[in-house]
């Protein structure tokens, strides 16, 4: 932008000696400046801010872009560029912002999936899914969508969905260390001990590692060898002590083992390195609310139900809290809508029960301690079949 024609500083300051309102003065001294102040063009501009964001300049080429969209704000171009400076940065939130104003404008996959990206960068899950979900079925043979759309699921706990994912890709991608690892995380999760100790011998082939050790001390928990468990999840800790998850699993073993004080230390390490893993704040947020640091353990569950939306562990947690801290209607309320989800929630029956009591409503306690007692005689009754069927 060119400065007017006729512009004169000196002018200008002798404008604002001769006014007498101060309010005029400071808004006169403004209109001077803004006069002078832009003496790029908005093609000079994109230019120098493209060369600031390939430079790795990222706040001055952040500046620059919205310096061009405050003159020409729907250039979907410029502000997907934004994003992903702004996403380069760190600033995830801005770049969800900018991303979602992109495709107000024009919607492409691309953005769609640097969207996704930035939700998945700050652990917002399901939206992140949804993104990545939306991508794929744009272009169903992108490999880093799939591991992408995999790894959410993942960390939501939805084991069926990632094996559902990942095993038709399994034999064109054998040589993916992800996508077997996180096939294999998937299988022993699901309990299919079986086809994941085939998963397990693939990533072996290439020498002991901390994800073969992790995944072998998993499938150990899953048939409660928690000494077995914790050998592996030793091992795997020494190998790789940044693996995701490592210290979640190493402190659950632990925890398995009796060792309360060297799992809360192994969890307080998962939560120094991945703030929002969901098991290390649940976890955790269990051992502080033992130790009744009760406001603690509340923002641990508050922060796993963030990353897992309605998890009905972490809401019985929450119910459970409130139950110890005398906040007796509300453990009423959560653990009734708890029950209407999942109506075998044994635990929540339970705790119902006590509430009940609590509340003088005998009847109703004594219905909910029934409705335990069935539970249980199902789930004795349902033990032998399981175990002829391994």
């Amino acid at each position: 932008m060119k400065r007017r024609a006729g512009f004169s500083p000196a002018l200008c300051i002798l404008q604002l000696f001769l006014a007498v309102n101060y309010r005029v003065i400071l808004i006169a001294l403004f209109a001077c400046l803004l006069s002078g102040q832009a003496t790029q063009s908005p093609e000079a501009l994109l230019k120098q801010a493209v060369a600031f964001h390939q430079a790795g300049k990222l706040d001055e080429a952040i500046r620059d872009y919205r310096l061009v969209l405050d003159m020409y704000p729907d250039m979907f171009e410029v502000r997907s560029n934004l994003g992903a400076a702004l996403s380069a940065n760190g600033h995830y939130d801005e770049a969800i912002t900018e991303y979602k104003r992109v495709l107000q404008i024009k919607s492409n996959p691309t953005t769609i999936l640097n969207l996704g990206i930035a939700y998945y960068k700050t652990s917002q899950l399901v939206p992140a899914i949804e993104a990545f979900e939306k991508v794929r079925d744009a272009n169903p043979g992108d490999m880093r969508t799939i591991l992408l759309l995999a790894d959410c699921h993942l960390r939501m706990g939805e084991n069926k969905k990632v094996i559902d994912l990942l095993s038709p890709l399994e034999r064109t991608s054998s040589d993916d260390q992800g996508l077997i690892y996180m096939l294999g995380t998937a299988l022993v999760r699901d309990g299919q001990a079986a086809k994941g100790q085939l998963v397990i011998e693939k990533i072996l082939k290439n020498g002991e590692s901390a994800e073969a050790r992790l995944l072998m001390g998993t499938t150990k928990m899953m048939v409660n060898d928690y000494a077995g468990a914790l050998v592996d999840m030793q091992k795997a800790v020494d190998l790789n002590p940044n693996l995701p998850d490592v210290y979640s699993y190493y402190g659950l073993a632990l925890l398995s083992t009796g060792d309360q004080a060297g799992a809360k230390k192994a969890f307080q390490r998962e939560l120094q390195l991945d703030p929002n893993n969901f098991d290390g704040n649940l976890r955790m947020g269990v051992l502080l609310r033992q130790d009744e640091e009760f406001e603690k353990a509340m923002a641990l569950f508050r922060h796993a139900l963030e990353i897992r939306p309605g998890d009905p562990g972490v809401r019985y947690q929450i119910a459970s809290l409130e139950l110890a801290t005398g906040q007796v209607d509300a453990a009423q309320r959560d653990l009734e809508s708890i029950i209407k989800e999942s109506p075998t929630f044994t635990e929540a029956h339970v705790s119902l029960a006590t509430v009940y009591y609590r509340q003088k409503r005998k009847a109703d306690g004594d219905r909910e301690r029934a409705t335990v007692e069935k539970l249980n005689a199902a789930r004795q009754a349902a033990e032998p079949a399981a175990k002829a069927a391994q």
